[in-house]
């Protein structure tokens, strides 16, 4: 006797959703029948991983969690031990074509300084979500048309930039400082690094004998070279190790900023969190050796003056100290932000304490005191005629601002669901465009008044024309 059918049950979708949200088993079934949960595979980010070596290594565990459908290196070996990772990825050794891969809804770009705004531009052009590891862009112009793109786009896509020690608490703390009054009113803003990496110029493409040096055959290295003026191989660019290689390129103007997009970018984050700032109104920048007295804004006693350092054609500086003009907002007057590195610094607020005991640091003076902080700590100290009014008390645990917790998890949140992040390119496109703007005051040696609305120098063509670069054919900011 054969056997019967078993009487099935139909349900209704209806009767579905209510079921699964009646179980928290937080499940959507979309018109298309397309299956979203929190382990769903359809609940994934698409990533694009551009750069797979060095500093992409600190994105591999959160990208484990996701798709990573496209793998792009211009060292082949490197794209190799990251296939080895994701064996399904399709991979690349020139951006510009993995960017043309249809499913990719996400990139994460690890490259050389010089092509991270051509990377992040294009990516936003194609809808994309973007975490780009800092600096957004080497040239006033870069980090303009960046965020100017992450503007029109930021009600759909995330964007984060690569300042990942904004995640410590202790930036939190410090904000919360500034903002409710620890110091009085707030004056000024400072912040510095002590790195010194000098370099004479570009590598020469010539052993001692007189020979070529040649690329081998894992380097691609014309798309190394990418936007750039075009300088010969020299295996120094590629001797630094995971994650310090760009110490071996990243001062060469051609190529970086040097500790302006470096750890410039991780130290001016420290004050730039606390001010609420936008774009400045007027940049200076000047450099003395480290061991001068105008290093710290002193004079010699003797009165002998000590000649600036000059600007040098090829090589970012090493001693370097700009500053800014920075517009009021709702909750302070306008106040004069600083940047030091090499050596200069700003002065201590008191004799007993040595700054320089914090190699990356920022310092906050207000009408009532000092607030010092490093990366994961801070300090205030009570000064001027109304020291012994401050009445600071601190925020109570629960009106405290919450941690970001994990920073490369909460870009991976965003581009899930609300599309905020700390360090937006707007946040980030703002910083660096203000740093950049400091470099281009002391390579013409005077300062420049901006437009921070129109992106305009008002009073040096010398300026103007360092605000943006020319590139290579082939190659364009805007694809």
């Amino acid at each position: 006797m054969p056997n019967k059918p078993k009487k099935t049950t139909t349900i209704r979708r209806r009767d579905f959703l209510k079921s699964a949200a009646g179980t928290g088993a937080g499940l959507l079934i979309l018109p298309s029948g397309f299956l979203l949960g929190a382990g769903a595979p359809s609940n994934k980010l698409n990533i694009a991983m551009i750069g797979t070596w060095g500093r992409a290594g600190a994105h591999f565990g959160i990208a484990k969690g996701e798709n990573v459908v496209a793998l792009c290196d211009i060292d082949e070996n490197h794209l190799a031990g990251a296939a080895k990772r994701w064996p399904k990825a399709k991979t690349y050794v020139d951006w510009r074509k993995c960017l043309d891969q249809k499913d990719i809804n996400a990139v994460i770009c690890c490259t050389t300084d010089h092509t991270h705004a051509f990377i992040a531009n294009w990516a936003i052009n194609r809808g994309m979500h973007v975490y780009c590891e800092k600096p957004l862009g080497n040239t006033v112009e870069e980090a303009r048309v960046v965020r100017a793109n992450y503007l029109k786009n930021k009600t759909k896509i995330a964007t984060q930039v690569g300042t990942q020690r904004h995640a410590i608490p202790n930036f939190n703390r410090v904000r919360e400082l500034v903002l409710d009054g620890a110091i009085g009113e707030l004056k000024a803003a400072y912040a510095w690094g002590n790195r010194q990496l000098r370099r004479k110029g570009y590598l020469p493409g010539k052993d001692k004998d007189g020979r070529y040096f040649k690329p081998p055959k894992h380097l691609n290295y014309d798309l190394w070279i990418g936007p750039a003026p075009f300088h010969p191989y020299n295996p120094g660019y590629f001797s630094g190790g995971p994650g310090m290689n760009c110490l071996s390129w990243n001062m060469f103007w051609d190529f970086g900023t040097g500790q302006v997009g470096d750890m410039g970018s991780h130290t001016m984050d420290l004050a730039w969190n606390a001010l609420d700032a936008d774009l400045p109104t007027c940049a200076e920048g000047v450099a003395y050796p480290a061991n001068s007295p105008e290093a710290s804004g002193g004079r010699s006693k003797d009165g002998k003056v000590t000649k600036p350092i000059p600007a040098h054609p090829e090589v970012s500086p090493v001693e370097l100290h700009t500053s800014w003009d920075i517009p009021a907002n709702k909750w302070r007057a306008k106040i004069r932000l600083h940047w030091y590195q090499g050596g200069m610094m700003p002065r201590s607020p008191k004799a007993e304490v040595n700054l320089r005991k914090i190699g990356h640091g920022a310092m906050f003076k207000g009408t009532n005191g000092f607030i010092v902080a490093g990366f994961g700590s801070r300090m205030v100290i009570p000064y001027g005629k109304e020291a012994d009014k401050i009445d600071y008390n601190p925020r109570p645990k629960d009106k405290q601002i919450p941690d970001i917790g994990s920073f490369q998890g909460q870009w991976v949140k965003a581009a899930k669901g609300d599309l905020k992040t700390s360090c937006d390119f707007d946040y980030g496109g703002k910083l660096i465009e203000t740093m950049l703007l400091g470099l281009v005051a002391y390579r013409v040696g005077k300062k420049i008044d901006y437009d921070g609305k129109t992106g305009k120098v008002a009073n040096s063509p010398e300026a103007t024309a360092l605000l943006s670069k020319k590139y290579r054919d082939g190659w364009k900011l805007d694809g």
